[in-house]
């Protein structure tokens, strides 16, 4: 394949793994260390050669394979093996497991780098930039300790309840969309799913 192809096939690979994966190109920014420029580059068609460091970072951030997101068209890919199943199977996305103590130093860290470091467990979902949370403390009427909660990491709009945490003493809360105070609670991200201890 030669490398105008495989710009090209990065290229819509991007636009459609924003897309299909309720991602914008801030967030891919954000979480993937690349600037606005490198991205805006590449999408508009400015750049032949991506350096191999921008495609891994890219592919970490959606969780896909660093060869086939220059080779594959995941659109068509995509569209095919929820024809071929009657339920639109899909394979479950390995999701890394950090412990309560650990996760706010393992923010900053991409999901391949801690896929690599942590225990794994499977997530039936659309699962980019995912990480599970295995609760330490007791999250009082909500959550014990020992719980899993499954976070797409970031802000987000969606209506779903956020994992956060308190930025003068890390304790982690969980809070509906729209009511909790910026300047005193971080963001970690969106609660997916949770799995109760026990």
């Amino acid at each position: 394949m030669h490398k105008k192809e495989k710009t090209e096939n990065l290229k819509n690979n991007i636009k459609y793994l924003i897309k299909s994966r309720g991602e914008t190109q801030l967030s891919l920014c954000n979480s993937s260390g690349l600037t606005r420029t490198t991205i805006y580059n590449i999408l508009e068609g400015r750049v032949v050669n991506v350096q191999r460091s921008t495609i891994r970072k890219i592919s970490d951030f959606f969780g896909v394979s660093y060869k086939e997101i220059e080779t594959v068209n995941f659109e068509e890919k995509e569209i095919i093996e929820s024809d071929v199943s009657l339920l639109g199977n899909m394979n479950p996305a390995a999701v890394p497991v950090v412990k309560e103590a650990l996760l706010i130093k393992s923010l900053e860290k991409r999901i391949g780098e801690l896929a690599a470091t942590y225990p794994l467990t499977y997530y039936f979902g659309s699962a980019c930039n995912v990480i599970g949370v295995l609760l330490e403390n007791d999250i009082p009427g909500v959550y014990e300790s020992g719980d899993l909660l499954i976070v797409k990491k970031g802000l987000s709009r969606s209506a779903r309840e956020k994992l956060v945490y308190e930025k003068r003493t890390g304790i982690l809360y969980v809070v509906s969309s729209a009511c909790f105070d910026s300047d005193v609670f971080c963001v970690i991200g969106d609660v997916l799913e949770q799995r109760f201890n026990g």
